[in-house]
């Protein structure tokens, strides 16, 4: 029995979409080949390499508790646990903006998925937001997310992590209370934003791997997330 490897990850570029309140991506050019090898003496080789600026909270990115709860605990120091494991996606994307993804909506799915939710399971909720507006300026507009409610009732059955493939696990920009935040602070959980090509693993079981950079005191990372499926 074979793995396949699915790239749940968005790509990293000057101008991708990123969260208003967060700083926008600059790559800029640190050292040309030509640049290095004047700079080394070397005939026969140079090295080139770029600086980014970039946000904790850039692109497919997980949240460390410490983002949304002071006093809380750093991405550094979260359990790696919450970033990799056993995981299920379901199908929330008949749920759009201005509508809620409330606990009927995750009870239904989860059903209609054949799977169920363990303790310490990886959730990624498939709303279509990625596959509809991606590339577009609605992608950073208005869609759906979590109600308080429907956060709590994954949080009560033991996830840790919490992933969409939108900006953001609320509902934008409508709640400024940000529930699915507000459940994550309270449990001590994290979520992933800005996931794509869920569509590939709706209704399944995965092996989930999104570990985020050790960066000191992190209010959260860029992951290069993959689902590993069985074939």
């Amino acid at each position: 029995m074979g793995l396949k490897l699915i790239d749940l990850s968005q790509e990293i570029y000057e101008g991708m979409p990123v969260f208003p309140m967060h700083q926008k991506t600059f790559i800029m050019t640190h050292m040309t080949y030509e640049e290095n090898m004047k700079m080394t003496g070397s005939p026969t080789l140079g090295f080139s390499a770029r600086n980014l600026l970039i946000s904790e909270h850039a692109g497919t990115h997980s949240d460390g508790v410490s983002e949304y709860k002071p006093g809380g605990v750093t991405i550094d120091k979260m359990p790696l646990e919450y970033f990799w494991g056993s995981a299920i996606c379901l199908d929330v994307s008949h749920v759009r903006y201005p509508n809620y993804i409330e606990p009927k909506d995750l009870e239904e799915a989860l059903k209609r998925s054949g799977q169920e939710i363990k303790k310490g399971d990886i959730v990624l909720l498939y709303t279509g937001h990625y596959d509809r507006t991606y590339g577009t300026d609605d992608y950073l507009k208005a869609y759906t997310g979590l109600s308080y409610e429907a956060a709590k009732w994954l949080a009560e059955k033991g996830v840790v992590n919490i992933g969409v493939d939108a900006p953001a696990i609320d509902l934008t920009p409508d709640d400024i209370k940000f529930s699915g935040h507000m459940v994550c602070a309270e449990y001590n959980i994290t979520n992933t934003e800005n996931l794509c090509n869920l569509d590939k693993v709706v209704n399944k079981r995965f092996l989930y791997i999104g570990l985020p950079l050790k960066i000191r005191n992190g209010s959260g990372s860029p992951i290069r997330a993959i689902a590993l499926l069985e074939e």
